[in-house]
């Protein structure tokens, strides 16, 4: 009597197929004849793979017989449905970006209703939280995104002066104004002026996909140029600006934002470029994060400030600040169509301007204003900025798409 060994079980199963899952008959294929012959599991015979007559019947231990089998099939419908799940997953976190309007919307009435709830993020996580962000909008760009925009070089210079000139010309004139006629704190004013001075928001990238996705590269490309070359021009306007009311610390300032946008861009692009597996691994997730990081950013601001915002003058304060806003939406919009009214598709780019000039990183302006101004009044028009320009620019969003006939 011969005793097959698990080895030689094992070495039979790879060669020829003989154990197959959950299964009392094992079929197995003669090697001359590729003729299928069946047998039960209490005997063998070569005879079936072409061999002399050598029989002898198949012993196992009793107890291997209640083992269960050493390894699980997992069939194809299985499979197909685990790869499914996976896929749906990763689609949902690619896709946070579009639950943004509704972050802004319940993080405000939360902070609102319940400063606590956001209280706990101190001012001094507001620049990593910041930087994290940026590093996001490099992660997400390449290079092709810039060679692609830079054929329309004309918009892109239309869409840096309504970052750095026609807007600061209105935060000057809405600071004075705060100032001079509602009788507001300086530091009220300076805060207004030193929102107008920051680089351009990157949720305009998001509205500009939103309604026109085609023009998505010009808009990043206006928001990376500006948020670039903040480290120079908003300390220099702040200064300018706010220079002879309140102290400005242009050296700090200028180190400040490239530790906080610079180096994170930067670092998001040369890990797209180095690493590109390892840049693909962490892309999916980024959205979902960046929806985290952006609620607490917004409502943090607003609970830290609670006690400004509800004061007699924060009334006072969120007027001046929409109508802010309002004007340079409205100023980007109208312009544009001014000065490119030949342009084959002038509507959409006048969409996108008027997203460049009436959104900007009042993140910035708030984590300057949180390390660089000792009043915490100046802290208080950014945080208040952050949630308006956010849901002005939703709202258009909604307004646009419906002209243009889309269902939102």
């Amino acid at each position: 009597m011969g005793v097959i060994s698990p080895i030689e079980t094992l070495f039979l199963k790879s060669q020829h197929h003989l154990l197959q899952p959950r299964d009392y008959s094992y079929p197995v294929v003669s090697l001359n004849t590729q003729r299928v012959t069946n047998f039960t599991c209490n005997s063998f015979s070569f005879r079936s793979l072409g061999s002399s007559s050598l029989d002898f019947p198949l012993c196992s231990d009793p107890i291997s017989q209640n083992v269960r089998p050493w390894r699980r099939y997992v069939s194809e419908s299985d499979s197909t449905e685990i790869y499914n799940k996976k896929v749906s997953i990763m689609e949902a976190l690619k896709q946070a970006n579009s639950f943004i309007p509704h972050v802004i919307l319940s993080s405000t009435i939360l902070a609102l209703l319940h400063p606590p709830s956001f209280t706990w993020f101190k001012p001094r996580y507001f620049v990593p939280g910041l930087g994290f962000m940026m590093f996001a909008v490099g992660i997400n760009s390449n290079e092709q995104d810039f060679l692609e925009a830079l054929k329309r070089p004309d918009a892109i210079f239309a869409g840096y002066i309504g970052q750095y000139l026609i807007k600061p010309l209105l935060g000057y004139m809405f600071g004075l104004i705060a100032v001079s006629l509602f009788k507001l704190p300086t530091p009220i004013g300076a805060g207004i002026m030193l929102v107008s001075c920051v680089s351009g928001a990157q949720l305009s990238n998001y509205t500009t996909f939103l309604t026109d996705p085609s023009l998505a590269p010009l808009s990043i490309v206006m928001t990376s140029i500006s948020t670039a070359t903040a480290a120079l021009v908003t300390p220099m306007l702040s200064l300018l600006l706010i220079g002879k009311k309140l102290p400005v610390d242009v050296v700090g300032m200028i180190s400040s934002i490239l530790q906080v946008v610079v180096t994170p861009i930067a670092a998001g692009l040369l890990l797209n470029r180095l690493f590109p597996r390892l840049s693909n691994t962490i892309k999916p997730f980024l959205p979902a994060l960046t929806l985290i990081d952006m609620a607490c950013c917004i409502g943090a601001p607003l609970a830290l400030n609670i006690d400004s915002i509800l004061s007699p003058f924060g009334a006072t304060i969120l007027l001046l600040v929409i109508t802010f806003h309002l004007l340079a939406f409205l100023a980007g919009y109208f312009l544009t169509g001014l000065f490119f009214s030949k342009a084959p598709d002038v509507k959409a780019l006048q969409r996108t301007l008027s997203y460049e000039t009436g959104m900007q990183s009042s993140l910035l302006a708030l984590a300057l204003a949180t390390k660089f101004f000792q009043d915490p009044l100046v802290g208080v028009p950014p945080a208040i900025s952050t949630v308006v320009m956010s849901l002005i620019g939703v709202s258009l969003v909604t307004i646009w798409k419906k002209q243009k006939g889309v269902v939102t």
